[in-house]
């Protein structure tokens, strides 16, 4: 049933009516994956995540009826009143846990388990985002800049006392929610492309936190001996969601910033770079807690206590692709 979202926002000819339906169907089809594990922390979980999204629909029921009583049409790509414009992108934001709206997200991923958090981080962003690609021209620049901005700060700053990986991955998902619509708000074709790096760099990551059991920054320090290999590309998919240059997680950012400085928002610029620092930290440090604070030493016990751990067969490539697609940059921003 979540697969209708994108679909009935795509076909509904741009109506507003049948984007919110679509909206609404998604929420109350993630509800039951998240309350699952009937864990009272799970129930809490389906709780927040039902109110916000819920109160976002709401709000963009409401802003989109504005819109049609003083315009006369439910386009969603044509929104002409300013006030509506202005609400309904505030929802969005609601809906996709961006700074200011964003303290319901990392509770919500720390209540639900690895391979929601997983849809939660991915599938679930990208009904708001079809909305916002769609009202590309209406949208308030100025206020979409600031936000963008003020996501970034935000997803470095809180991340830095977190000790829990769901809620890291969280703040590093508010992040990277800021980076892309600082980009939608310049080039479609450059947030696609920040999109789908995201998309590859998050679900590698929860891939190999879930294959691996690592719940928490302490279990970082034990995975090693499970598979050297998995773990050294994971520790590489964390140095790439941070940016860092040889790798893939660095190309959207390079095209975004490349983007502002021609359209003279320098101050922006370096106001995002400095931003993301804090970020880029607290990757570094989970690397250093992995590699340098706990040995690599196998157990020594004759029989081995672990199970034995189930590879995907998509990890492979996906992990693969989140360190080495910088030399393509060029055929994925055209």
């Amino acid at each position: 049933t979540s697969l209708s979202t994108s679909t009935l926002i795509t076909m509904s000819s741009h109506h507003w009516l049948l984007a919110w339906l679509g909206l609404e169907l998604n929420t109350l089809s993630i509800l039951p994956m998240i309350i699952k594990p009937h864990h009272p922390r799970a129930t809490e979980a389906a709780t927040k995540y039902f109110l916000i999204q819920a109160a976002a629909a709401a709000l963009i029921l409401f802003s989109s009826t504005l819109n049609a009583w003083q315009t006369g049409h439910w386009s969603i790509t044509n929104i002409s009143t300013p006030a509506a414009t202005v609400t309904i992108t505030i929802a969005i934001m609601l809906k996709l846990g961006i700074a200011p709206t964003h303290a319901w997200y990392p509770e919500v991923l720390q209540g639900a388990t690895m391979n929601t958090a997983l849809i939660l981080s991915t599938w679930q962003k990208l009904a708001p985002l079809t909305l916002l690609y769609l009202m590309k021209n209406s949208l308030p620049n100025s206020l979409i800049l600031t936000i963008g901005a003020l996501s970034i700060l935000v997803g470095g700053w809180a991340g830095l006392n977190q000790t829990q990986t769901r809620k890291i991955m969280a703040m590093s998902s508010i992040a990277h929610m800021g980076w892309l619509i600082i980009a939608l708000n310049m080039s479609l074709d450059i947030a696609t492309m920040t999109l789908a790096v995201y998309i590859l760099l998050t679900t590698t990551m929860f891939t190999s936190f879930n294959i691996t059991t690592t719940k928490t920054l302490a279990d970082l320090g034990v995975t090693w001996p499970q598979s050297p290999v998995l773990f050294v590309i994971m520790l590489i998919t964390l140095l790439s969601l941070g940016g860092l240059p040889p790798l893939t997680g660095f190309a959207p950012k390079w095209l975004i910033l490349t983007s502002l400085c021609h359209t003279k928002l320098f101050m922006l610029s370096v106001m995002i770079v400095i931003a993301s620092l804090p970020s880029l930290f607290f990757y570094i440090r989970m690397t250093y807690l992995a590699t340098l604070t706990a040995p690599p030493n196998t157990t020594n016990a004759q029989h081995k206590w672990r199970h034995k751990m189930s590879h995907p067969w998509a990890l492979g490539p996906t992990m693969v692709m989140a360190g080495l697609l910088l030399p393509l940059t060029p055929l994925m921003a055209t």
